[in-house]
């Protein structure tokens, strides 16, 4: 249900240019940036939703709606005390029966999670999906919201010293990757930050999407 610490550990992109507290190795010319901004991501599992008719079949002939999470993005504005993660996503659904004109509200999630398994924050909202009379077919975009203290998502300085520290070669200690020390690593994930976006599922629904 989360991002894995691997992919948490993964801060890195790639630029032409170079800023303060970059990370270069000499032989490649390769920076490493890493961001204070929370990673967005939907959580394996919960980026579809189910609806039967009637409610607790899981028969095929009684599925009523099907909606997917799409087109995933964030803003992130990193400046002043708190960093602020606006995520945007399309939920896009089909109906069995091409019928009048309804509405149906799904529950999604928006989460703020510390070191790949502390939620720090949640909301729960409501994706309203609105079918035209006559059209199987129906989509809504939704924006959800998350802030994050920038001094938690700020590594220590001692930390950022030993992972920018200049490393030239024939240093025996060049070959060595800082995250190889639990400290490091545990520092890194603590103040890596993710903004997570999906359905908000039942436990049949979970089982569902798992087996289906």
């Amino acid at each position: 249900m989360k991002l894995r610490l691997a992919a948490l550990l993964a801060l890195t992109l790639l630029g032409a240019c170079r800023h303060t507290g970059d990370v270069a190795d000499e032989t490649a010319g390769v920076y490493a940036v890493r961001s204070t901004c929370p990673i967005l991501g939907v959580p394996s599992g919960t980026g579809d939703i189910t609806l039967f008719n009637p409610p607790g079949s899981t028969d095929s002939r009684a599925i009523d709606v099907t909606a997917t999470i799409t087109d995933v993005r964030s803003t992130c504005q990193d400046a002043g005390n708190d960093v602020v993660s606006t995520a945007t996503f399309t939920v896009v659904g089909l109906r069995r029966d091409a019928g009048p004109a309804r509405q149906v509200l799904l529950p999604y999630f928006d989460v703020a999670l510390q070191g790949g398994a502390k939620v720090v924050a949640k909301r729960v909202g409501q994706a309203a999906l609105n079918f035209a009379a006559g059209d199987i077919h129906g989509w809504t975009r939704v924006q959800a919201t998350v802030r994050v203290n920038r001094g938690a998502a700020t590594l220590p300085a001692s930390v950022r010293q030993t992972i920018t520290r200049e490393r030239k070669p024939g240093d025996p200690q060049a070959a060595l990757d800082p995250l190889s020390d639990p400290a490091v690593r545990a520092a890194v994930a603590n103040a890596t930050f993710e903004h997570l976006v999906g359905f908000q599922l039942t436990q049949d629904q979970i089982k569902y999407n798992a087996t289906r």
